[in-house]
């Protein structure tokens, strides 16, 4: 489900163009919503609800898919810290240099996922700073 305002591009047909990553992430999560709405506003996503996966994409996650988020590409998947980093690098915003410029740090990765954690780990303090209905309790 995309949130209003965000564009779920895909490819159209006789389009060479790729299909927009699928950002997935916690679809039952205000802070998280918040944050998919806040990257599709700004970049090219489409975004995918826990609740929504299709078999193939469940196929190309980890177990412990529920644990944090990811961007689906063509031909890679991106988890936790890197999904995030890598979503920043690709939406039009000052924070794009910023992850372009965190890429080059060297052990990056680490600093990368303890801050990916601190923040996932406290969802709901930051969800009281920002947050969107999420979808999956839009028909509860």
């Amino acid at each position: 489900m995309t949130p209003s305002g965000a564009d779920a591009a895909g490819i159209e047909s006789g389009s060479s163009q790729r299909p927009a990553p699928r950002l997935v992430y916690d679809d039952d999560c205000g802070f998280c919503t918040w944050c998919a709405a806040f990257a599709a506003e700004r970049g090219e996503f489409e975004l995918v609800g826990f609740e929504e996966l299709t078999p193939d994409q469940l196929a190309r996650l980890p177990d412990d898919y529920e644990e944090c988020a990811h961007l689906l590409t063509d031909d890679r998947v991106y988890s936790c810290g890197a999904a995030i980093e890598e979503a920043m690098s690709r939406v039009e915003t000052p924070s794009r240099y910023l992850a372009a410029v965190f890429q080059q740090v060297p052990g990056n990765e680490t600093v990368r996922e303890s801050l990916y954690r601190e923040v996932a780990d406290r969802r709901a303090l930051f969800g009281k700073l920002a947050s969107r209905e999420p979808p999956a309790r839009r028909d509860s």
